[in-house]
């Protein structure tokens, strides 16, 4: 078959392209550092022509150019399946919703439950057998685009070609059109140096780690941090298996303390679902053979996470309560980011033979005006979302200690999370346990 063939029968111009979608339709700009650049553009463009249009996205890196008008909620509306900061600033301008999901179960979505009329989404060069990669987000765009009415692919030299098993590549001949775009740079997620607390967090968390351990580790500082320890640790004989791929993972790598030989599946490969960060992971990724991308049903699935022995999950939370409950998503009911696996990876890392969770969090927050408040709450705010329930989290870590969940009542959880509390918080939230009927006695 003459795949160069096909594809030169198929390639147009964005404008061109985008004529496909009509009002009212649902269109996908796929996931994080895939979403397409010059589509967007040439869509926003058209934005005059169409109403009702229902885009969905997620991690979102930019600003969408159809999201840029004053008056782009009277055409698009913007659905986000995880929030980054980009879709906050969407969501706060009255034209964006979150939908909550738990990821683990986004491809079985798109099989069964929503709407695909048009996709678009960068992808690096066809190969000679007539495939795109789906490069930095296999996660769920394969079920994404068999849903679909319409595929168009965006070319963009600069995207890693990224190796996989299945559903990690579409075809030419699945392809409505092909856009030959303006290359330009992978969008990088950027990480501040660790602060001394996450240091502090991270110190306590990487002696529990064995070597041969599989590891997970969620986005944000204090992950970052334990990677960056990792990599100067003694550790070896490490193994990766992840819902996001970050920089610190390829620190661990470099420094040799990654082969994966100990890993029950998927021998020798760092596996993922997506990936963000800087040109050096971007350059790691591609065609390498230790990285293997994979969709977020498997990297995700509690019973593949339990086969993997010594399973380490690390992540992150906005704030929990004395009962045990994690909320790693919301201020209240002012939405942050979303459930994404952290449950998942909580409850298969707990289910792994030698496996840990480990959920960590500074002790304190300072608001807008100043006032330091504690992340260790006497419950949940209203409108908070429990995105770990008390009866599935394990190791809790603040910069002040670290405790296990497991198997305590409710005045054992009450009294081990109060003595990782912020020491200036402990005496109201002792006040606070007791009111509740679950303080015993006093660590004073």
């Amino acid at each position: 078959m003459d795949y160069q063939a096909i594809y030169s029968s198929k390639l147009t111009t964005a404008d061109e392209a985008v004529k496909l979608v009509k009002s009212g339709d649902w269109v996908d700009y796929t996931w994080c550092t895939m979403h397409p650049v010059e589509l967007d553009k040439a869509l926003a463009k058209r934005s005059h022509e169409l109403r009702d249009v229902k885009v969905r996205g997620g991690v979102t890196m930019w600003m969408p150019e159809i999201c840029k008008a004053d008056d782009a909620g009277e055409h698009f509306a913007w659905h986000s399946w995880h929030c980054s900061g980009i879709d906050r600033k969407i969501i706060a301008k009255g034209m964006g919703w979150f939908s909550p999901i738990r990821y683990s179960e986004l491809p079985r979505y798109y099989r069964e439950n929503v709407d695909v009329d048009v996709v678009m989404m960068q992808v690096p060069p066809m190969d000679e057998h007539g495939n795109f990669s789906l490069s930095l987000s296999p996660s769920h765009l394969y079920d994404m685009c068999a849903k679909a009415k319409h595929i168009v692919v965006e070319v963009n030299e600069n995207m890693p070609v990224v190796f996989g098993l299945c559903k990690s590549e579409i075809n030419i001949q699945d392809v409505t059109y092909v856009v030959e775009g303006s290359n330009p740079p992978v969008a990088q997620l950027g990480s501040a140096a660790p602060s001394e607390i996450d240091i502090a967090v991270a110190n306590l968390i990487v002696p529990e780690i064995p070597n041969g351990a599989c590891l997970q580790l969620g986005i944000g500082g204090m992950p970052n941090a334990v990677g960056a320890m990792i990599a100067q640790s003694d550790l070896k004989d490490l193994g990766v298996h992840t819902e996001m791929y970050v920089d610190g993972f390829v620190d661990i790598a470099m420094a040799g303390k990654i082969n994966g030989k100990n890993k029950n599946l998927d021998y020798g490969r760092q596996v993922f679902a997506f990936a963000a960060g800087s040109q050096k992971l971007y350059d790691y990724v591609n065609r390498n053979p230790d990285v293997m991308g994979a969709t977020v049903d498997y990297t995700n699935d509690v019973q593949v996470i339990a086969q993997l022995d010594k399973f380490i999950s690390i992540n992150n939370a906005v704030d929990l309560d004395l009962f045990g409950q994690v909320n790693a998503e919301s201020a209240g009911i002012k939405h942050i980011s979303g459930t994404g696996g952290q449950l998942d990876f909580v409850m298969g890392a707990y289910l792994s033979h030698g496996g840990k969770s480990f959920i960590c969090l500074s002790s304190t927050m300072t608001a807008k005006d100043g006032t330091v408040k504690s992340r260790i709450v006497p419950t949940l705010a209203p409108g908070s979302i429990a995105t770990d329930p008390r009866s599935c989290v394990q190791y809790i870590v603040t910069e002040y200690g670290m405790v296990n969940l497991k198997g305590l009542s409710t005045w054992e959880r009450a009294e081990k999370l109060i003595s990782i509390a912020h020491p200036d918080f402990r005496e109201g939230l002792i006040a606070e346990a007791e009111k509740m009927h679950i303080w015993r006695r006093s660590n004073r």
